[in-house]
C-alpha cells in the first residue's frame, strides 16, 4: 500500500473545472451570514492503495469521527485511526464473520465501537464491536443485502436487496430472553434501492433506481406521506442536511437536487457534474455538500447557493463519499483503471481535508 499525497500527477487525467452558475441572491452568500469558508483548493486528496483486482466499495465514520471503516476487496473490513495512521499495519483487521467478500459497512449512531457489516455473496449481516476481534451476532437471510442504515436510535438496521426490496431488523428482547440481539421483524418489504430516516426516527426517505422520484414515508408503519419529483432517469444517490433543512438527491442525469425539508419542494439544483451520481454528503455543518460521480473527481459546493467551491481531482470514479462528523475532512475510495503497459488496477481509499 502506498500513499501519494498529490494523488500522483501521471495517474489522473485533466478534468476541467465545474462552470459556475449565476450569481446567488446576496443574502445566501457565505460573506452575508458570517461563514468562513476553509480554502479547499490548499488541501491535497491523501490516496492510500491497496493492491487487489477488486475495488473498495465503501468507506464509512463511526458517530465520533475517531475510526474509519472500508470494506470491498476480500472478507475483512479494515478499521483505521485517522488521526494516528492510515498506512495498512495499522488498520484493525475483523475477519470471520463473512464467508465471502464484504460490500457494505455500517456504524451505530448511538455508539462509537458498534457497527455491522453485510455481503451479497454469503447473504448475512454480521455486527461487530471494534473492542473486540470477534464479531457479536451473524444474521443469515434469504436475500442478498446490498446496503444497510441505522435508525437514529440505534434500534432498527433498514436493509435493501439485490432485488430493490427494503427490510428491517430490529433490536431487543423477546420473551424470557435476558439480553437482547438483532432479528428480523415481521415488517412486510417495501420497494427502494436506498433508504435514509430523518434525524428523529419517525419517517424513511426511499429512492429507487429506476424511479424518477423519491418516497417518503412514516416509520415504522411504512404509510407513504409525499412522493416528490426528483430526476429523469432514476434517483441514486441521497443525504439528509444534518441541520434538518434540506434534503439532497443525486441521479442519473447527473443532477443534485435539493428539496426543503417542510414542502417538499425543490428549492435548489447544481449541475456542475457531468457524469451519473453516486454517491452524495453534507459536511457536519450543513454548509457544503460533496458529490461522488461517474467522473474521476468529487465536487465540493455551497448548499446555500449552489455554487461549486472546489473540484477533487481523483484517482478513482468513487463508489462512495462521507463527511467526517466534526471537521471539514472527507473520505472516499474506489479503484484505479489499469492502463495497457502501466501499472494494475489498485484499491484506494483516500482523504481530502484536515486530518489533524
Amino acid at each position: 500500500m502506498s500513499v501519494q499525497p498529490n494523488g500522483g500527477k501521471d495517474d489522473i487525467e485533466e478534468i476541467p473545472p465545474p462552470q459556475k452558475p449565476p450569481s446567488p441572491p446576496p443574502h445566501t452568500t457565505f460573506a452575508a451570514r458570517g461563514v468562513h469558508p476553509p480554502t479547499f483548493s490548499a488541501f491535497k486528496p491523501r490516496d492510500y492503495r491497496i493492491t487487489s483486482t477488486q475495488a473498495m466499495n465503501h468507506v464509512a465514520w463511526n458517530c465520533d469521527g475517531k475510526k474509519l471503516a472500508a470494506v470491498g476487496i476480500d472478507k475483512i473490513t479494515r478499521v483505521w485511526t485517522p488521526e494516528k495512521s492510515m498506512e495498512p499495519r495499522s488498520a484493525t483487521m475483523f475477519s470471520g464473520g463473512h464467508s465471502d467478500d464484504v460490500d457494505y459497512v455500517s456504524w451505530n449512531p448511538t455508539h462509537p465501537d458498534l457497527f455491522c457489516t453485510s455481503s451479497q455473496r454469503d447473504r448475512r449481516i454480521v455486527f461487530w464491536d471494534a473492542r473486540q476481534s470477534r464479531h457479536i451476532q451473524q444474521i443469515s437471510l434469504k436475500s442478498a443485502p446490498v446496503y444497510t442504515n441505522y435508525s437514529p436510535d440505534g434500534r432498527w438496521l433498514i436493509w435493501a436487496s439485490t432485488q430493490h426490496q427494503m427490510y428491517t431488523l430490529t433490536f431487543g428482547k423477546v420473551g424470557e430472553e435476558t439480553k437482547e440481539q438483532w432479528r428480523l421483524s415481521d415488517k412486510d418489504p417495501v420497494t427502494g434501492t436506498t433508504a435514509i430516516f430523518n434525524h428523529s426516527g419517525t419517517g424513511l426517505v426511499l429512492t429507487h433506481i429506476s424511479e424518477n422520484g423519491f418516497r417518503v414515508l412514516d416509520f415504522p408503519d411504512f404509510e407513504v406521506r409525499d412522493h416528490p419529483a426528483a430526476h429523469v432517469g432514476g434517483c441514486s444517490a441521497v443525504s439528509l442536511d444534518p441541520r434538518g433543512r434540506y434534503l439532497a438527491t443525486g441521479g442519473h442525469d447527473s443532477i443534485v437536487n435539493l428539496f426543503d425539508l417542510q414542502d417538499w419542494i425543490c428549492v435548489r439544483t447544481i449541475t456542475s457534474c457531468d457524469h451519473s451520481i453516486n454517491a452524495l454528503s453534507f459536511s457536519f455543518d450543513g454548509e457544503y455538500i460533496a458529490i461522488a460521480s461517474g467522473g474521476n473527481y468529487i465536487d465540493i459546493c455551497a448548499t446555500e447557493t449552489g455554487i461549486p467551491l472546489h473540484r477533487v481531482t481523483s484517482l478513482v470514479s468513487a463508489s462512495t463519499v462521507g463527511w467526517h462528523p466534526s471537521k471539514h475532512l472527507f473520505a472516499y475510495c474506489g479503484q484505479t483503471n489499469a492502463r495497457e503497459g502501466g501499472p494494475p488496477a489498485m484499491a484506494v481509499v483516500s482523504l481530502f481535508g484536515l486530518v489533524e
